[in-house]
Parts: C-alpha cells; sequence; structure tokens
C-alpha cells in the first residue's frame, strides 16, 4: 500500500513508520506544521509540533530511507483545536485538544488529503490495533500495553478512517519500542515523550486563556463559595482558571473547619460562581453524552448495553468503570457501577466492550452521589487538575 506516516519528532511515529516501511508499503513521512508562529508552541521534549520536533522527524526520515514532506494546516488546527479549546473553557467546561486534533487533524484532515493525494492509508504511532472482523469489519482495541493504551483519544474514529488507519505499536510494550529505535538507529529513541498542550507555551492554561478569551470571557471574576454553607470563602479572576476536581491553586482565605482539602465542585460561567467542597463531593454515579462517535456501525436508538464487559472510560489515562450504556438518539446515559470523580462537561466518555472500543460522545452533564452517600475510602484518586 501506498501510506502517508504521520511523524510527530517523537520515538513513536518513527519506529510506526520504519514498521511499515520495513512491511513492504511505500511510505512518505509527513510532519504537521500546526502554529503560524512555532516560538509560541511548548519547546524540546515537551513538545510535539515545533521546530525542533520537525528536524527531529525529519532526520528519522532520512535514517528510514523515506520521503518527508512538512504539511502546513495551521488555519484548520487553530479554527478546530485551538478555538474549540477556548470556547469549551469559556462555557464552564473542560475540553480535551488532543482528542480533538485525533478527530479533526490526524484522522479528518490529514487522512482526507492523503486519499485525495492516492495513498491508501495513513500511519501513526499510537498505541491501539485495528481489527478486521470474520465478516469483514473493522474494530478498534485496546493496545497489549495498558500503561500507554492510547485508544481512548482514538475513539472519535469512525468505521472509515478505521479503515486507512495502521497502528503498528499497539502489539508491542514501550520499553521494546525505544529498543527497537535505538537499533534501528534513530536518534530520538531517548526523547522524552510528549506531555500537556503543545499551544500553551509556558504551561500555563489560565494565563493563556485570560489572554486569549478576549470579548468572549464569560466573566472577569467572581466568588468562590462553599458548597454546604454557601458562604463566599474568597475571589477570582475568572472562571475559565479553574477545572472540576482542582485542589490547588484555590486561594482560599481559611482551611475548611475539618482540616481537609476543598475541590472546585461546579463552575457556574456567567455569574463566575465557583463551588467547592470535599472531595466525596465529586463522587459522580450516572452521566449523560452527546455528539456521539462510533468505532463501527452506529448503534441503534434503544440499544441497552451491560454486563461484566462493558466499561467507560473517562480520562486519557483514567481508570475503567463498570456501566450500564443506554443509546438514545444521539445521546448516551451511562449509570457507572463504580463511582467515579472529578469528571466535567466537555470531556469524553469512551464505551468499551471489552478490549473493543464501541464508541464515544462528548460528557454534556454529570450526577453526583453526594458526600452523604460516599467515603473518601471508595474513591480513586483524583489530581491536582482533574
Amino acid at each position: 500500500m501506498r501510506v502517508i506516516a504521520a511523524m510527530s519528532g517523537g520515538v513513536d511515529s518513527a519506529v510506526a513508520a520504519a514498521r511499515a516501511h520495513e512491511a513492504g508499503h511505500e511510505v512518505t513521512g509527513i510532519h504537521l506544521a500546526l502554529s503560524r508562529n512555532p516560538a509560541s508552541y511548548r519547546s524540546g521534549a515537551r513538545g510535539c509540533c515545533t521546530i525542533e520536533d520537525s528536524n527531529d522527524a525529519r532526520r528519522a526520515a532520512d535514517v528510514i530511507g523515506i520521503p518527508f514532506y512538512v504539511w502546513d494546516l495551521s488555519e484548520r488546527f487553530h479554527a478546530d483545536v485551538v478555538e474549540d479549546f477556548i470556547d469549551t473553557y469559556a462555557a464552564g467546561r473542560t475540553p480535551n485538544p488532543c482528542l480533538r486534533c485525533n478527530e479533526k487533524i490526524k484522522f479528518a484532515a490529514v487522512l482526507d488529503r492523503a486519499l485525495a493525494l492516492g495513498f491508501d492509508a495513513v500511519v501513526t504511532g499510537h498505541y491501539a490495533t485495528v481489527r478486521t472482523t470474520a465478516d469483514g469489519g473493522v474494530e478498534l482495541h485496546r493496545a497489549v500495553d495498558a500503561g500507554k493504551d492510547q485508544s481512548y483519544v482514538l475513539g472519535v474514529l469512525d468505521e472509515h478512517q478505521l479503515r486507512h488507519s495502521l497502528f503498528p505499536l499497539g502489539d508491542t510494550p514501550k520499553s521494546r519500542v525505544r529498543e527497537e529505535a535505538a537499533a534501528r538507529g534513530l536518534l530520538v529513541a531517548d526523547k522524552p515523550d510528549s506531555h500537556d498542550i503543545c499551544f500553551v507555551a509556558d504551561g500555563d492554561n489560565a494565563g493563556w486563556l485570560s489572554e486569549k478569551l478576549g470579548d468572549r470571557a464569560p466573566n472577569r471574576g467572581g466568588e468562590v463559595r462553599d458548597e454546604a454553607t454557601g458562604e463566599v470563602l474568597g475571589h477570582h479572576e475568572g472562571s475559565w482558571a479553574y477545572t472540576i476536581g482542582q485542589r490547588r491553586g484555590l486561594r482560599l482565605g481559611r482551611p475548611a473547619p475539618d482540616g481537609r482539602p476543598r475541590y472546585v465542585l461546579d463552575i457556574e460561567p456567567v455569574s463566575g460562581t465557583v463551588t467547592v467542597g470535599p472531595r466525596a463531593s465529586l463522587a459522580i454515579d450516572a452521566l449523560h453524552a452527546t455528539e456521539l462517535r462510533w468505532c463501527g456501525a452506529p448503534l441503534p436508538a434503544g440499544t441497552v448495553l451491560s454486563g461484566e464487559q462493558i466499561t467507560v472510560q473517562l480520562r486519557a489515562h483514567g481508570a475503567e468503570h463498570r456501566a450500564e450504556v443506554r443509546v438514545g438518539d444521539d445521546r448516551l446515559e451511562v449509570t457507572l457501577l463504580d463511582h467515579a470523580e472529578g469528571i466535567a462537561p466537555g470531556q469524553a466518555v469512551v464505551v468499551y466492550d471489552g478490549t473493543r472500543v464501541v464508541g464515544s460522545g462528548t460528557i454534556a452533564s454529570t450526577h453526583r452521589v453526594g458526600a452523604a452517600e460516599v467515603g473518601d475510602t471508595s474513591l480513586s484518586s483524583v489530581g491536582d487538575e482533574a
């Protein structure tokens, strides 16, 4: 096959391209220029779209022996990923820009261009597997390396996109990928993985949003209130600086009476009110999602998925939760059999049947269990910014 290898400049995409070439495919490497001003993006090992990364990708292509080009998708990236990120925070929700990039850029814009140019598929270094079923269908499954599995951020891919996608690393642990890269003479063998949001240069989301929101800012400040008493505990300069489940950086005047940390429980973008309370109040037992994407044939309204094999994942590196999933008209109603915490509207829910990805949706609302019904010890851990 003639394939495009999307090369980020990291070790995974380099080894994926090398494996595709070794398998006999006619491979062309491409690097995505996603910023009109690359200096404004994260640099060094923590980025994925900088000039340094482009140079690393080019050197890897030279070692592999494949042609290499840079595709400028900066306008599309800004419109579909950066603007979506800004708008979602302005609405008091929590976006996932990496998932949106996979949906709109890597497996829409890139794949569409590749097919138009006569290529058959796109190769990436994602850790996931595509399987062909006995009846000729395709399925997306988790990678064998659970710690690196990226099927969650690929849960937005449809059947057409999966048929034209190759994930050569899905059957390999990350440690072996690095060993293979070194054996192939790829200089990125020891390059650290990319982290954080590539278009926020210094990692300060709140500061970046404060500068970029402009007239779209829903407020320029508000109160931080206690969930139980309604007491005003402090003030802030913009609700977009907060995410559901956040613990640090609240700048409250005094600690809770019981001495335990407080967490962000709710964000009201119009009034600017941020509600905080105990960790136990973060627990949810249900949610509903919209903007459905199916990794295969769409499930009709009225379908109920249940049983030990049915789980959902609510964060890119989060735990699986047993669940019952009801399919409606462009909506999912999810009942969690294991409580989750710190889950915010705007995040994605990805549905699994065993290792197979069924589909995904964008969380529109959640139902809290209530602090009185759940103890802290029954909850999974939550980060400083969930």
